[in-house]
């Protein structure tokens, strides 16, 4: 899987953290880029200094050329379309970090790029869990089909809870319906609910703050029985990296999801938040709107970089 590959946008800890393992699994890191939005000036040299990249680029499109695969990293979600569209429109395969997108309208923007046969994936590693895969990966006939997934996770409703909405899909298949906001206590409820009557239950985010760390974990019935899975995160972006990097590299042309499916757990937190905002009434995914503005991605970097800044 030999592939040279960019890193667009240095944000989040993610960057330095897929560094070696995207190495080890036999790709170069030929170019990266930083937008300076939680980064101080003069990052991109300095972390391609450090790890050894030879190009630090001045703008995202001095990467055409250099580069195989670019992966989008950067901490405001709602940059992420347009951070990608010089290497979707190139024929350069993209990787789009959780959560992939903020609003129904840039949602619909990677599904018609998919649709057109471009070359990218992405979202949150906890849809490839290996424990999730795992499980999965079981006879049905000793695990059941399951039918009702209580799935949590801390920190925030959308830039980690993102991850919960992955496990879920992950635990349950495509075919979510509608999304209904049950009210909160320590952390909000959500419930989701699929065009065949299965059901899931999210418990995230921290009404009003930011809420500490918890492990990612689900509890999963199925009609023969219950399993309890806690994700161990030592292991999640190697579990991603090997999903994604043969079709990013070009090794196979089957995607290692369909982007409807893979992008139906940011589809159902904007459903949630609809949810929320009309006080718990039922919204179907066949609601959203393109006029609902959905997650604000420069409020969240502006809120990252306060805290890894300092200011």
């Amino acid at each position: 899987m030999n592939a040279r590959i960019g890193l667009v946008d240095l944000c989040t800890s993610h960057p330095g953290s897929w560094v070696p393992i995207l190495r080890e699994l036999g790709c170069e890191i030929a170019s990266c880029w930083d937008s300076g939005d939680t980064r101080p000036e003069g990052f991109a040299a300095e972390f391609a200094k450090d790890k050894e990249i030879p190009h630090a680029a001045a703008e995202p499109s001095d990467m055409l050329g250099k580069i195989d695969v670019a992966i989008i990293h950067s901490a405001n979600w709602d940059k992420h379309v347009e951070l990608a569209r010089p290497f979707v429109e190139a024929g350069v395969a993209v990787l789009i970090d959780k959560p992939m997108v903020g609003c129904l309208r840039d949602a619909g923007q990677i599904m018609d790029w998919a649709k057109l046969g471009k070359r990218l994936t992405g979202g949150s590693s906890l849809r490839f869990a290996d424990e999730v895969r795992e499980f999965l990966a079981e006879p049905v006939e000793e695990r059941g089909t399951v039918h009702t997934t209580f799935v949590g996770c801390g920190v925030d409703e959308f830039n980690y809870g993102i991850h919960a909405y992955a496990t879920l899909s992950g635990l349950m298949g495509p075919g979510i319906r509608s999304v209904r906001y049950l009210g909160a206590s320590t952390q909000k409820h959500v419930r989701v609910t699929w065009e065949d009557g299965r059901v899931g239950f999210l418990c995230i985010g921290t009404p009003g703050r930011q809420g500490g760390w918890l492990p990612f974990y689900a509890t999963a019935v199925s009609e023969k029985a219950v399993r309890q899975i806690t994700v161990a995160t030592g292991g999640i972006y190697r579990a991603l990296i090997e999903a994604v990097l043969p079709y990013l590299a070009g090794d196979t042309d089957e995607p290692p999801l369909p982007m409807d499916d893979l992008i139906e757990p940011e589809l159902t937190a904007l459903a949630a938040r609809q949810s929320w905002l009309r006080g718990g009434a039922e919204v179907f995914l066949t609601d959203l709107s393109l006029d609902d503005p959905g997650y604000d991605g420069a409020r969240f970097a502006i809120e990252y970089a306060r805290k890894r800044l300092g200011s």
